[in-house]
């Protein structure tokens, strides 16, 4: 006759499922922390370190916008000026383009109340409104070239630096102090979610700590047998062990004169 055995799964006492919780609470609690994180440090690079930099290119992009203009107002000839001013729809694009870009990421406002949508707003304002006035200083030199006569090129010419130097100078002044409200409000901002990382790593590692020592305090007092278990089940082994052991002997001996005696 073969043995059959038998599998039974044991069932789970409440502390060891009080303690399987709170380890699981403490493994979310800890992805949870180091996901948000890992989040706000990709938005640090992406939309800040990046985003500054294009900041950054777009204040030389302009500078640069202006130089152009500054030379177009010296060209000696029309193939000059022609030749000068081709690379200005190409720069004014590309100072565009950075903008749209960083306008498209997301925007916040800072705890002091500094706003990137309303800076933002502002440069472009501010752009447009210089973007404009180059546009006009521009359109006076072209006409220069086809003047009828030369007392009227020269008066074009005289206007187009009136223009540039009274009108479009003050709002380029204008486009570098947008920018500049910019920069300071992207590092507003980007300290106010560094500061936020660091207190979420602090509180969930003092969460951790506080955990960690609340699960060894379980394992060592809550989870060992109570008293009164191990007082029932001495009595059943002392009982047991009584049933194992013959009621009655006697010595070798003794039994040996027994059988002398038959």
């Amino acid at each position: 006759m073969g043995t059959r055995f038998q599998f039974r799964s044991p069932r789970p006492a409440w502390t060891q499922i009080l303690v399987s919780l709170l380890i699981a609470a403490l493994g979310l609690m800890g992805a949870r922390a180091l996901s948000e994180v890992d989040q706000d440090l990709r938005i640090m690079y992406t939309e800040y370190t990046l985003g500054a930099t294009d900041l950054a290119h777009i204040s030389a992009d302009v500078m640069r916008y202006r130089t152009i203009i500054v030379r177009s107002l010296e060209a000696p000839t029309q193939k000059d000026f022609e030749r000068i001013t081709k690379s200005l729809p190409d720069q004014r694009a590309r100072i565009q383009h950075a903008v749209d870009r960083y306008a498209a990421a997301t925007l916040r406002v800072s705890r002091s109340g500094r706003s990137e949508p309303e800076d933002i707003q502002s440069v472009r304002e501010s752009l447009d409104a210089y973007f404009a006035a180059a546009s006009r200083t521009i359109a006076l030199l072209s006409q220069e070239w086809t003047a009828g006569s030369p007392h009227e090129a020269a008066e074009l010419r005289r206007k187009a630096e009136v223009h540039a130097a009274d009108n479009a100078g003050p709002k380029l002044i204008q486009v570098s102090l947008a920018l500049d409200r910019l920069l300071e409000t992207v590092a507003d901002v980007a300290k106010d979610m560094r500061d936020e990382g660091t207190r979420t790593i602090r509180m969930t590692s003092t969460t951790l700590i506080i955990g960690s020592f609340l699960l060894a305090v379980l394992n060592l007092f809550i989870t060992r047998t109570p008293p009164r278990v191990e007082a029932a089940l001495r009595p059943s082994a002392v009982h047991r062990e009584r049933q194992e052991t013959p009621a009655f002997s006697l010595p070798l001996e003794r039994t040996d004169s027994i059988r002398r005696r038959e």
